[in-house]
């Protein structure tokens, strides 16, 4: 949406795990209707993974949980259980960010686009959500 970066801080709801990631201010973030994703309300922009940085001691209050093709690793707080982030099976080069979870100030503006989770393949074949996860030749300059 945006080129232009910001850098956006967030975390869990505890405040145990901290952590910062590049990315525009107006972001497209994703509601997805998997069996985990619908159960947790979970609507996630992602980036690519080398925008995210984990902050502090944050890696020791995390604990991960995976299933199907074990592709997507769901990263949670072991003290109160918000995933804040975790890596997609649509782009496991990349991180997904639980949008609500991003620090007040930072973000301006969130388009919401719906992933059809039940339809899996069908939707990650018809969407740009593979994109989403891509460092742009220009941005590497």
């Amino acid at each position: 949406m945006d080129s232009e970066m910001v850098v956006h801080n967030g975390g869990c709801h505890c405040r145990s795990v901290r952590w910062r990631v590049r990315a525009p201010p107006s972001v497209v973030a994703w509601q997805c209707n998997c069996s985990d994703c619908s159960k947790r309300g979970n609507t996630h922009f992602i980036v690519a993974s080398e925008r995210f940085e984990l902050l502090g001691d944050s890696k020791q209050y995390l604990t991960t949980y995976t299933f199907g093709t074990h592709t997507a690793k769901h990263t949670f707080c072991k003290v109160c259980g918000i995933t804040s982030f975790y890596v997609p099976r649509s782009n496991p080069d990349g991180i997904a960010i639980t949008f609500r979870c991003v620090d007040s100030g930072t973000l301006s503006y969130v388009v919401i686009k719906y992933f059809d989770g039940e339809n899996w393949e069908n939707s990650y074949n018809s969407s740009d959500i593979v994109s989403c996860s891509k460092v742009l030749p220009e941005e590497l300059a």
